[in-house]
């Protein structure tokens, strides 16, 4: 992965964790399993981004304990350095450089686990373990925190609790510091070009696929690690399927070509989407449909700042879709009788949010106490509108059908207000239009 962090920028992260878990606790968080593709082939390795977040460790095979009270608070268990295995995979920190390079107070061979565990855990009252998600380290932990529980009448002295370590840290991920933003920015950047690139460069009698490669093409060559989803590549009728990843489809000029691909860089992601004429302009049908999500987006965007519900977007950019598709005729009857019988959702199935960070989808809460969550300072979310009508739906006027339109930015929660960090990629019918007829 690109662009390491200072180590102290993880050292800060876990102390605050540490503070919060408090003395008489103790976490346990796995690293990503690897995982096979296919035989003996395995898939890219990518680590757990809790796991990351709290060490900066990318290494496979890694446990890091830690333990709030004790004079060793952060333990490293890894894979020690083997020249022979490093002659097939790469090199490895090992065990001196989990310490002289990822600040772990003392490291431990990762064979050795079991029995670095049993030390820890009849001491401690309360054990953090992220539950559900490595299934292999499910198993041991559990059978040790039993036994280590069957040892408390003799020791007096061991875990009564296991409580999930994700409560604390997503909402630390939930909020971005300076240096998670500036990866993002790095991120978006890169996407912004791939995007500028796409559009200028797609024409009729392409293939999707061609797209989808000069995106990753430009993700790759600019440093970024690679896609942070897989991307998606959709013109046509295939626009209104919102996870078509086939890519496969020759594009036909004047076609809409529904981009949405995001990269990701130093364990951050972007997360981008336009749509766009392929090597024409607008029809005044598409050009229609097209500015009625721009106005949506453009309103949601608008009532984003500290204070505001986390919905408000979405209910904004709903009441404007609907609008527009009653008066364009993709609905019947008046705005209030659609919103009221739902009848909108046909073109519009999905929220207009998420959270955006290490995760494309990233983590935190969307509720908090049954209410929607107040958006705060730090916060970066999508705002994502879109209107789709399926080439199949015989309920739509037949002009409307096989169209899919969707305009999705990250926007960064402010002090007092957002900033649009994705705002260099074009999405006004002029600036689209300058690439799509540009002849490149």
């Amino acid at each position: 992965m690109s662009a390491r962090l200072d180590p102290e920028i993880f050292a800060e992260r876990r102390r605050r964790f540490i503070h919060a878990i408090g003395d008489g606790g103790i976490a346990i968080l796995p690293s990503a399993p690897i995982s096979l593709r296919t035989g003996d082939v395995e898939y890219l390795y990518r680590q757990d981004n809790d796991f990351y977040y709290l060490t900066g460790f990318a290494e496979p095979e890694s446990v890091a304990l830690i333990a709030p009270g004790e004079k060793e608070e952060f333990i490293l268990l890894a894979r020690p350095r083997d020249p022979e295995r490093e002659t097939w995979t790469g090199r490895r920190a090992g065990l001196e450089g989990a310490v002289a390079d990822y600040g772990a107070n003392r490291a431990f061979p990762i064979d050795d686990l079991d029995s670095v565990l049993r030390r820890y855990l009849e001491k401690a009252e309360r054990v953090y373990f992220p539950l559900g998600v490595n299934e292999r380290m499910n198993s041991r932990v559990l059978e040790l925190v039993r036994y280590a529980q069957t040892m408390r009448p003799r020791l007096g002295s061991g875990p009564h609790a296991i409580l999930d370590p994700r409560a604390i840290i997503h909402e630390e991920r939930l909020r971005k510091r300076p240096e998670e933003l500036e990866a993002m920015r790095h991120a978006i950047a890169i996407s912004a070009e791939a995007h500028r690139a796409a559009m200028a460069r797609a024409r009729g009698a392409m293939m999707e696929w061609e797209i989808e490669a000069l995106v990753d093409y430009t993700f790759r060559s600019r440093g970024a690690a690679g896609p942070s989803y897989p991307s998606i590549v959709a013109s046509g009728a295939n626009a209104a399927t919102l996870h078509y990843i086939n890519n496969d489809r020759c594009m036909e000029t004047g076609d809409l070509l529904l981009i949405d691909a995001g990269c990701e860089y130093g364990f951050y992601a972007s997360d981008v989407t336009r749509t766009f004429p392929i090597g024409a302009r607008f029809s005044p049908l598409q050009r229609d449909l097209y500015e009625i999500v721009l106005e949506a987006q453009r309103a949601a965007i608008e009532t984003i700042r500290p204070g505001v519900k986390f919905d408000d977007p979405h209910e904004i950019a709903v009441r404007i879709l609907v609008e527009g598709m009653c008066r364009v005729g993709l609905l019947t009857g008046s705005p209030e009788q659609a919103l009221s019988d739902g009848s909108w959702r046909r073109h519009y199935m999905h929220r207009t949010s998420h959270w955006l960070g290490m995760d494309v989808h990233d983590v935190g809460l969307y509720r908090v106490g049954g209410e929607s969550r107040t958006l705060e300072p730090g916060m970066v979310l999508t705002v994502e509108p879109g209107l789709y009508v399926a080439a199949r739906d015989d309920r739509a006027p037949e002009r409307f059908r096989g169209v899919g339109i969707r305009i999705e930015d990250d926007v960064l929660v402010t002090a007092d207000g957002y900033e649009v960090m994705t705002a260099a990629v074009p999405k006004t019918v002029a600036e689209i239009e300058s690439l799509t007829t540009s002849g490149a």
